[in-house]
């Protein structure tokens, strides 16, 4: 271990902080000429030392290859073998913390000199990555800034770079964020970006949540970032999110109409506006993004019930059955437009009376929430209890009498409030 310390040191003190011109010095200090190499042989050594896990005799073959001329060897991944001794020697129990930083500063030449060499997108991505995580964890102090660049590299490179390395990126953003930098949006920018491809993972949510004393200040910093930047679509979906998430509807629209207009066909968006517009209780421009939504996608079947919904809280009951009736020809296995409907009519019913007439009407409702119930979807339990809930409002066995029906009669639903219905009920 102390030969090996000892070679480290001399590379890592020639070669921290300064440049690559300075290999000529490490190659006639430690290797012959170029010329008086046999590259072939110190590759062979250094490939059946490292595969025995001789480490030792391994790394000074390695380093005579890598500084004379990698370029023949790329195919065998020298550089990733020469990094794998280096991290086993630095975590290893024997090096003392004066070894762990000479092995620190030769890990950073060894991916400089990678970074010069490998031409594989995905490999070079993963020497800035491990170049990073040793700024940030090995050096002492440590070097935030330089991980910041490294990581960022990393990220540029390979846009599916590990989330390891994307979330101590962030944790660095987030560390040093201030007035004076825009490390905090570039935080909340990373996460939320993580937060969209993997939105089941709660600890995207919690960093972005963390980056600000309240959602409202998430608001504030997305809307300047959107602000000056304002053609940018990225900016503004992020904007628009945070504002959907802080139930700040109306701030919301400014950026959602703004990507539709870059993006007409993007349902997505067309669906935040809609939300948008309904919890503000603007019921004509949510139904004007929902006909939108149908003409886009006319089989999903949500558009219909959420369309249908809005019309009910209107009054405008037939018109919601009409939306519902289209919702079950799509899916007849869904129980919620079946529920939904028969809150139609029971509120109906509510807003009429409680004549005979009502009676049916209710009854009709029993007869939606039953189908509902049948189906056994997630609005059953509700359905039933609704059953239950109505006992006492449909027709009794005198009310039926009095009219002198039987079961199984067919009774047509009539009255002023009900012309829209034009449906019949069977005696039970």
């Amino acid at each position: 271990m102390k030969k090996i310390i000892l070679l480290l040191g001399f590379v890592g003190f020639l070669f921290s902080g300064i440049g690559l011109k300075a290999t000529p010095k490490i190659t006639k200090a430690v290797l012959s000429d170029s010329n008086q190499v046999n590259l072939m042989a110190e590759f062979s050594l250094f490939y059946e030392s490292y595969k025995n896990k001789d480490y030792e005799s391994s790394l000074p073959h390695g380093w005579t290859v890598l500084l004379t001329n990698p370029k023949p060897f790329l195919r065998y991944h020298p550089f990733v073998k020469m990094a794998k001794m280096l991290w086993y020697m630095h975590d290893s129990v024997a090096t003392d913390e004066a070894q762990k930083q000479q092995i620190a500063d030769t890990t950073l030449f060894l991916y400089k000199l990678a970074e010069q060499y490998v031409t594989d997108k995905e490999a070079l991505s993963d020497f800035y990555a491990q170049e990073g995580f040793v700024r940030e964890s090995w050096l002492n102090p440590p070097d935030y800034e330089g991980a910041i660049k490294a990581y960022e590299k990393a990220y540029e490179i390979n846009p599916n770079l590990a989330t390891y390395y994307l979330d101590r990126l962030g944790l660095i953003y987030a560390k040093l964020a201030s007035d004076e930098n825009d490390y905090k949006m570039k935080a909340l920018e990373l996460y939320s970006t993580l937060s969209e491809k993997d939105p089941s993972n709660e600890v995207w949510i919690k960093r972005i949540e963390s980056l600000a004393e309240d959602i409202e200040e998430l608001v504030d910093i997305t809307k300047k970032a959107w602000d000056l930047d304002k053609e940018n679509t990225e900016k503004a979906w992020k904007y628009a999110a945070i504002c959907m998430k802080a139930e700040e509807y109306e701030k919301a629209i400014e950026p959602l109409k703004f990507l539709i207009s870059k993006s007409p066909n993007v349902i997505n968006y067309r669906e935040k506006l809609a939300q948008a517009y309904t919890k503000l209780g603007k019921d004509a421009e949510a139904i004007k993004e929902y006909k939108e939504l149908i003409k886009l996608d006319p089989q999903n079947r949500t558009y219909y019930v959420n369309i249908a919904i809005i019309y009910k809280d209107m009054g405008q009951l037939s018109v919601a059955r009409s939306y519902l009736q289209k919702a079950m020809k799509i899916d007849p296995k869904w129980d919620y437009p079946h529920y939904i409907l028969g809150t139609i009519y029971e509120q109906a019913a509510r807003d009429c009376g409680f004549e005979f007439k009502d009676k049916l009407v209710y009854l009709l409702a029993v007869e939606e929430y039953k189908k509902a119930a049948k189906l056994g979807g997630s609005y059953a339990s509700s359905a039933k209890d609704r059953v239950i809930a109505l006992k006492e409002s449909v027709p009794s066995k005198e009310d039926y009498f009095f009219h002198k029906l039987k079961s199984g009669d067919k009774v047509k639903i009539e009255g002023e409030c009900y012309g829209w219905i034009k449906r019949t009920v069977t005696v039970p």
